[in-house]
């Protein structure tokens, strides 16, 4: 048994695998590690997993199998992955134009006033460093990413949109994300890409994966119809 993870019901047709006592990567590294293990294993009644910063949930139907059962798969991949497992694919890049402040990223001036910048030296900070995409969540698998090296964590809106366009680019907390398709959101936009994040025809229906890098270029106004509905694609060379 792996002792950097902990496994607890969740409901009558869920486990949480959760690492403990490792650093944020190792701890990452882990759960991805043994969701994609047990993606392989193919376990019968097993429906979704999703594995997150630190924790793995994996939801199974209770009429094919139960929570020892699962349990027991977990706990095997766990020991046969050891506590640091190696990636298991190589990370791809993703460079992302993107349109900063006004329209397309009217919550610019109050995060710059917030954490006592320049609204400059916000966009600077956004596209200084590639950023790790963590996970994927909501809406349609948006990219989950390590935030910009801001002075301070960034509050989310008082009042959430009731709907955010497609390819705006958001901050919240220490994190960062691209919105894929039109959805409510409540975290605040520092400005748009053009290119198109996802297509549902696809499958994937996302180019990228966790453990992938973005890094943020930004272009002005005048340049959107160079990138306009081209897909989101993975640098080569």
């Amino acid at each position: 048994m792996n002792g950097n993870l902990t496994i607890t019901d969740c409901g009558d047709s869920a486990l949480v695998a959760k690492a403990v006592g490792l650093d944020t990567d190792d701890a990452w590294r882990l759960v991805h590690a043994l969701a994609d293990a047990l993606d392989n294993v193919r376990l019968t009644g097993v429906q979704g997993v999703v594995p997150t910063y630190d924790a793995l949930l994996v939801e199974f139907d209770c009429a094919d199998t139960d929570h020892e059962t699962v349990r027991r798969v977990l706990r095997h991949e766990a020991a046969r992955l050891g506590p640091k497992p190696g990636p298991t694919t190589a990370p791809r890049h993703f460079v992302v134009p993107v349109v900063y402040g006004g329209e397309h990223g009217p919550d610019l001036p109050e995060v710059a006033a917030g954490l006592g910048l320049t609204e400059s030296e916000v966009v600077d900070l956004h596209c200084g460093s590639d950023l790790t995409v963590r996970c994927l969540g909501a809406p349609a698998g948006a990219p989950m990413m390590d935030g910009p090296p801001f002075p301070a964590p960034v509050p989310r809106l008082a009042s959430p949109r009731t709907r955010v366009e497609p390819g705006v680019v958001a901050v919240a907390g220490r994190q960062a994300v691209i919105c894929p398709m039109p959805s409510p959101g409540g975290w605040p936009l520092l400005g748009r890409t053009p290119l198109r994040v996802l297509d549902l025809h696809d499958d994937p229906i996302t180019p990228y994966r966790p453990g992938d890098t973005f890094r943020f270029v930004p272009i002005t106004p005048d340049r959107w119809d160079d990138y306009a509905d081209a897909p989101l694609a993975a640098c080569h060379g």
